[in-house]
């Protein structure tokens, strides 16, 4: 499965994270962005308080895609879907979950620690009912 958002900073590598961790080894989960960006501090923070190492993401864009076809691409960020559809992506599924970025909040670390924790937990449970009957079902290759 492929989780795409605007840089692969903070949206799409925690959602894919967030999908190892719950379904190890029954998930294969990818991240990429539609620009290039850099990695970003409170998404190590906030997923390290959860025991997922996030000090090793580099972040990857769209067009440095080798495979070209995943069972389901769940875009994260309103430029994303376009961006996919242009790239030519074939897949079993094609889903926009519609989630704000933390990296936009303003206001002091408490407030945008705040907002990072938020997304990470939101995206936790979006993620978890999403997957869980695809997994329950014994679809072998998400």
């Amino acid at each position: 499965m492929l989780f795409v958002c605007s840089m692969n900073s903070v949206r799409s590598p925690i959602a894919a994270a967030l999908a190892r961790q719950a379904f190890p080894g029954r998930v294969i989960a990818r991240s990429v962005g539609v620009n290039g960006g850099k990695a970003d501090q409170f998404v190590h923070e906030v997923m390290e308080e959860i025991g997922i190492d996030m000090s090793v993401h580099t972040p990857h864009i769209l067009d440095e895609l080798v495979a070209n076809h995943f069972d389901l691409v769940i875009t994260l960020s309103d430029d994303a879907p376009d961006a996919v559809e242009k790239k030519g992506l074939e897949a079993g599924a094609i889903e926009h979950w519609q989630v704000d970025d933390p990296s936009l909040v303003e206001g002091n670390r408490t407030l945008v620690l705040s907002a990072y924790r938020e997304l990470r937990d939101g995206l936790r449970k979006r993620v978890k009912t999403r997957l869980g009957p695809l997994i329950a079902s014994g679809s072998q290759n998400l």
